[in-house]
């Protein structure tokens, strides 16, 4: 791969190959649509195994127990490839149903797949948080009239939130080097641009290197703003 196929190549690593969005901003495109959503899922869940009735706490604790046992990329194909072989799904498409078309866009699965493997991860470490918190903290709520909802709203959330800063960012780490699994479903990110240049020019090396160095930057960026988070919220944990 010499220089002008080197520099060629550049718009298609960072944002476009002229036709669609691909390698970092697909990648960034990816972790956006799935790092929020994620997020707000994985918090339902945990209120609900912390602090639900049995049954839900169970049902949620088997679905978590599923994604967190089985590789991310098979459930990538399970979503991506398993569902167009169930009738419903095939007659959806036929019918030009909106939800069922969904599954025939690879960007909605591969967001579907990473929505549901990193809310049952981030999950399981917000119930773990949620069910330690403090007895004596939980006492004062109630001792001011609060219900407890109120009490899970307004103390159990904002300290299982700032205490979760520095394994959240681990866990968004682990995403964003998730998302290159999209490459396997068709999607040109960073990965599938570096796969794809691999195919044509027979040398791997420059093009997984300048992917490499992508994900570094883009993780770098990450643990900057985690580490920022962590500095303005936690700074009453710091022993100075």
């Amino acid at each position: 791969m010499n220089l002008p196929t080197l520099l060629e190549a550049m718009p298609t690593f960072l944002y476009s190959d002229g036709s669609e969005t691909t390698g970092l901003a697909m990648t960034a495109k990816l972790f956006l649509l799935s790092v929020f959503p994620g997020l707000l899922l994985a918090l339902v869940m945990a209120v609900g195994q912390a602090f639900g009735p049995r049954p839900l706490a169970w049902l949620i604790r088997s679905m978590t127990y599923f994604f967190r046992s089985t590789p991310l990329y098979l459930q990538l194909m399970l979503i991506y490839y398993g569902l167009s072989q169930f009738d419903i799904v095939q007659l959806g498409w036929q019918d030009d149903q909106p939800f069922w078309l969904l599954f025939r866009d690879a960007t909605f699965c591969a967001t579907l797949a990473l929505v549901l493997n990193t809310s049952a991860y981030v999950a399981e470490l917000l119930a773990g948080m949620m069910v330690t918190f403090p007895r004596q903290e939980w006492v004062a709520g109630e001792a001011f009239g609060m219900s407890q909802w109120q009490i899970i709203r307004r103390l159990v959330l904002p300290a299982t939130l700032r205490r979760g800063i520095p394994a959240l960012n681990n866990e968004m780490v682990f995403l964003l080097h998730a998302t290159s699994l999209a490459s396997t479903v068709t999607l040109l990110d960073i990965t599938g641009v570096a796969r794809a240049f691999y195919a044509a020019t027979y040398s791997p090396f420059i093009p997984f290197l300048i992917a490499a160095a992508l994900y570094l930057l883009c993780t770098f960026i990450l643990i900057f703003l985690f580490s920022r988070a962590e500095r303005r919220w936690l700074a009453f944990a710091r022993h100075d």
